[in-house]
């Protein structure tokens, strides 16, 4: 791998500037369980639950992961694109996982660097994009992160396709967003950023929010295999996530590269 951790990020089709800028803002914050990514903090459990299910599943069944207890992720590299301060690298790392860890905006990534450091852990954070992973020829990923990252890029099915050509054959690669409907509009941004105040106003912009076909559409055309959407849902009661059937506002998908490719 070429691209050192302190490479810029260069000129790409997907990174949207203005999301770079807001996120950039928050930046601090990203480790306050009751700051402004709290939404965040009480969706990892759930979603890396749902992680550790589908690569353990995937990679057993292929002889790749040989510890399925305490680190069952031992042996893989992951890429954690669109990481923010690193609330998936850390787990992902500690679970046994080599991680490679991308942001677009070198404020997020400063805060990353020095919480892994104070944890004492290993983790290759890098300012940049997906695109730069491509141009210097890095297809050698196990399992791809895509959380909660792609509503805020400017090019959806581009950004889909670099990650998916960084994925070697036989991977996985895991996608979170919102779904574009109005039950979304009304609980992920009305009731999520204006009401309730769990989030900045302007965190999500209704117009790019990103439905499961057009997940699907790009990836099957590069040869990818897609399953989901796996819908999630909140219980206000309970502050907790929980994999549900309903995928009308936040849902996840799993995009594999067959073995051949």
């Amino acid at each position: 791998m070429t691209l050192s951790s302190s490479s810029p990020a260069k000129a790409t089709n997907s990174i949207d500037p203005e999301e770079v800028k807001k996120f950039s803002a928050m930046a601090a914050e990203w480790w306050d369980p009751h700051g402004k990514f709290r939404p965040l903090h009480q969706f990892n459990p759930v979603r890396l639950k749902y992680i550790r299910d589908i690569v353990t599943e995937h990679f057993a069944a292929n002889n790749d992961a040989k510890d399925t207890t305490r680190q069952p992720f031992k042996g893989l590299t992951f890429l954690d694109i669109g990481c923010g301060g690193g609330l998936l690298s850390e787990p992902m790392c500690r679970l046994g996982a080599t991680m490679v860890s991308v942001d677009a905006s070198e404020a997020n990534v400063k805060t990353a660097k020095l919480h892994a450091r104070e944890q004492g852990l290993v983790i290759d954070y890098r300012h940049g994009a997906a695109e730069n992973l491509v141009h210097d020829h890095q297809s050698a990923f196990d399992v791809i992160l895509n959380m909660e990252v792609i509503e805020h890029t400017s090019n959806p099915a581009q950004f889909l396709q670099s990650c998916a050509t960084l994925l070697r054959p036989g991977g996985l690669m895991i996608i979170a967003t919102i779904n574009r409907t109005p039950k979304a509009r009304l609980l992920a941004l009305t009731m999520a950023e204006r009401l309730l105040k769990w989030l900045p106003v302007g965190t999500h912009d209704y117009d790019k929010l990103v439905q499961p076909q057009e997940i699907s559409m790009p990836l099957e055309a590069v040869g990818m295999q897609i399953s989901g959407p796996q819908g999630v849902s909140y219980n206000p009661l309970a502050g907790t996530w929980r994999l549900s059937r309903d995928s009308a506002v936040n849902y996840m998908m799993v995009a594999k590269k067959p073995a051949e490719a």
